[in-house]
């Protein structure tokens, strides 16, 4: 009986490490298939994201408008309002983290819509603070042209003593 026990004992201790390898390499496994399997819904998305994009915003009506800095930060930009044909389409309040990115060369894109073909009237204002402190608004506006094509308008913000505050690039 004892010899009985002792064989029946050691058998049940092999089969629990062969199970504990097995697991291990199974464990491995499924990991690298998750990992894969994330991958893929990452990629998914992103053609879902385009796809969602060209739905909505079909070529031949859509524009977006991006914001970029033409100085150095002589001034703190705090908030900014797009107007289109005198419908406000976007207000956006700025963090520290995108101030440093446009500061740096960063270009925000800051609102995508769509637009019939011909000509419209764009309006931005934009507040913020100047380097001696003191509060700094301007409001520009400009005619744009709409073709069959996206169009893209940049809209460069500048500080004090830069010349105009607010310049307009379409392209």
């Amino acid at each position: 009986m004892l010899v009985f026990t002792l064989v029946a004992s050691m058998s049940l201790f092999g089969v629990r490490v062969f199970a504990e390898e097995v697991s291990k390499a199974q464990i491995k496994g499924l990991d690298e298939q998750v990992q894969e399997i994330k991958k893929d819904v990452l990629g998914i998305s992103s053609e879902l994201s385009l796809l969602e994009e060209k739905l909505l915003y079909p070529s031949n009506t859509q524009i977006s408008v991006f914001v970029s800095f033409a100085d150095e930060g002589g001034f703190r930009l705090d908030a900014m309002d797009i107007k289109l044909d005198g419908e406000e389409v976007t207000h956006h309040v700025y963090t520290a983290n995108e101030l440093e990115a446009l500061r740096n060369g960063g270009v925000q894109r800051i609102y995508t819509g769509n637009i019939r073909t011909g000509d419209h009237q764009i309006e931005v204002s934009f507040l913020g603070k100047s380097i001696i402190g003191g509060v700094y608004q301007k409001t520009a506006s400009s005619k744009i042209s709409k073709g069959v094509k996206p169009k893209l308008v940049e809209i460069k913000v500048a500080g004090q003593g830069f010349g105009d505050a607010i310049e307009f690039k379409e392209r």
